[in-house]
């Protein structure tokens, strides 16, 4: 049987695997072999592709620059992921995101510059397929940098904003649209504009847009716009597919968008807050600078000692760990484990109270933990444990702010009014550990810190923890 005749069959199987992987990635314990699964099926469509007599006839030289390109990637792409921190992994996710993106709008470009040099005008539905890869695979790149920017440090987590924001964002989204369609309707035959301009000038205005669509947003929502760009890039790659007539595109970019979109819709609800505020509400805006002073009121935070720590963990029956991305900073997971494991020696139940959007990406503080071996029986959403708290003689918080902040629940004036978080403030005792009393990426002050229940224990998570094991050592 002809070649040619199996490479259906091939990506057929491939967007399987695809699905399988996807289903793998659903629970931790299914989640590496989930992601060997689709990664085999890429690479069984990838060796399918090279035997293509399409691909054949572009001849030696460009078989030779793919495999070089390819080899490249392949390099960076495994010294990458095996060299960068976990801590790092928001950032890594957001170059991904970029890189499809850009990817795609490349691929948009590249293909419709192709179809006019050979003196064919493109099918009315591959017009439109071009400018939506363009455009969206355009934003995302440009979005993806800023995020990856602010996550690494490079640029400032806070919103960024500044008079008629709003405006010049629509006009550069309607003047993309505008020309998008003048391009559109050029293939009808009314000629608009230019097509090689009308292009660039998109290609220009995606990368505008991005930028003007993520520097608004603040830090404390980098992990909805994480997810938001996967959703894009995704859309971007199965516009790819269409204008190249590949299959397995649309089909790998239809499920990495609609999973990346659900996702988003699941984020934004734990948080309690719409896409579009978001989006476009600026929040985080004052960073830097605490939002809600705190009332002079007479409350003073209660500074604590590892002696003071150990002795609490040590005579308690039931505590509550709550990690945040100060654990993910300081590489604490580990430390974190060994405490764990030194209380349930002592017959003490230990379990860790995970929020959906503690880190800086989905699933960041799983993965941190799954890193350092913690069952994955003890990790529990903020659903299934935050009615436990109230039954805690301990909640040992680890780096997480603003998903502990009592003020969410009953500050009517607090810009994170109303998202749910974890009911630390229940538990008989709390303790923090926390480098500084600085606010979080929402640049607001902590109620839970003045509570008088509430001990600071002050400085590096890692090193903090490690005190804290080494004083119960002593006592046992």
């Amino acid at each position: 049987m002809d070649i040619e005749t199996w490479i259906p069959v091939v990506y057929l199987i491939t967007a399987v695997t695809f699905v399988l992987g996807l289903k793998g990635l659903t629970g931790p314990t299914t989640a590496v072999a989930g992601n060997r699964i689709a990664a085999a099926g890429m690479l069984l469509a990838v060796a399918v592709t090279f035997a293509a007599k399409e691909f054949a006839d572009y001849g030696v030289a460009a078989i030779g620059i793919t495999a070089a390109a390819m080899a490249t990637g392949s390099v960076a792409g495994v010294a990458g992921g095996r060299m960068v921190k976990m801590t790092a992994m928001p950032q890594m996710v957001a170059l991904f995101n970029g890189a499809g993106g850009g990817s795609a709008a490349l691929v948009s470009i590249l293909e419709y510059a192709r179809s006019i040099e050979v003196g064919s005008a493109p099918a009315a539905g591959a017009v439109v397929s071009t400018v939506l890869g363009l455009m969206i695979g355009g934003v995302s790149f440009a979005g993806s940098a800023i995020a990856f920017g602010k996550l690494q440090g490079i640029l400032s987590p806070r919103a960024y904003r500044y008079p008629g924001q709003r405006l010049l964002t629509a006009l550069v989204f309607g003047a993309m649209i505008v020309l998008a369609l003048g391009l559109v309707l050029d293939n009808a035959g009314l000629v608009l504009v230019e097509r090689p301009t009308a292009l660039w000038a998109i290609a220009g205005l995606a990368l505008l847009a991005g930028i003007a669509l993520v520097m608004p947003i603040g830090g404390a929502d980098m992990p909805v716009v994480i997810s938001l760009l996967n959703a894009y890039t995704g859309l971007a790659v199965a516009m790819a597919g269409f204008v190249l007539g590949n299959q397995l595109l649309i089909v790998a970019g239809t499920l990495v968008g609609a999973s990346g979109t659900i996702l988003t819709r699941l984020m934004s609800r734990a948080m309690n807050r719409s896409l579009a505020n978001v989006l476009f509400a600026g929040f985080g805006a004052s960073a830097g600078a605490a939002v809600a002073a705190r009332a002079d009121d007479g409350r003073t935070t209660r500074e604590v000692s590892t002696e003071d720590v150990a002795i609490l963990l040590g005579y308690a029956q039931n505590v509550i760990v709550v990690p945040g991305y100060g654990m993910a900073v300081a590489q604490a997971q580990h430390a974190v484990r060994e405490l764990a494991d030194l209380l349930e020696a002592k017959g003490i139940n230990v379990r860790y109270a995970i929020h959906p959007v503690a880190g800086r990406m989905p699933g960041h503080m799983n993965v941190l933990l799954a890193e350092a071996n913690v069952p994955y029986d003890k990790l529990k959403d903020m659903e299934e444990i935050n009615e436990d708290f109230k039954n805690a003689d301990v909640a040992l918080v680890i780096g997480a702010n603003d998903v502990t902040n009592p003020a969410a629940r009953a500050d009517k004036s607090s810009p994170i009014y109303g998202m749910p978080i974890l009911n630390v403030d229940q538990a008989k005792n709390v303790i923090v550990i926390k480098r500084s009393m600085r606010s979080g990426f929402a640049g607001i002050d902590n109620e839970l810190y003045l509570d008088p229940k509430t001990g600071m224990l002050f400085g590096d998570a890692k090193e903090a923890v490690a005190k804290v094991v080494q004083e119960l050592k002593k006592a046992a």
